[in-house]
């Protein structure tokens, strides 16, 4: 005759809370070791991201107003890992800004007999 075993509610409750307690955690450890690293990386991070919206802009700028296409076509034409830069376009200016949230910005502006120009960048 098998015999089963009995567990008491108590027991089930302490493991289940012990798991509960553990999520915010490991969480907040995932959080901080993010924040070290970005703070590590924070150079080659600005490095590229200012990199990535002057050609973002400027290739979107001579997509958008020397090639006629429209702005959402112009997205093909960005090399792989550029996801993260959106493009904004000005019709009046004729202009295009590229930007990553938060960290970097880059407008370029059609001018006659120029072509697509970067706005001169101030440090």
């Amino acid at each position: 005759m098998a015999t089963a075993k009995r567990t008491s509610g108590r027991s089930m409750a302490r493991t289940t809370g012990y798991k509960r307690r553990l999520w915010p955690s490991v969480l907040l450890g995932l959080l901080v070791l993010g924040g070290v690293l970005a703070w590590i990386y924070r150079e080659p991070i600005a490095g590229y991201t200012t990199v990535g919206t002057a050609y973002g802009a400027r290739t979107a700028c001579s997509c958008r107003y020397v090639a006629g296409r429209s702005l959402g076509d112009c997205k093909k034409d960005f090399e792989p890992g550029m996801e993260v830069v959106f493009l904004s376009d000005d019709e009046e200016a004729k202009s295009v800004t590229a930007s990553v949230p938060l960290i970097a910005s880059d407008t370029a502006r059609y001018r006659d007999g120029y072509g697509c120009v970067l706005d001169s960048w101030e440090e």
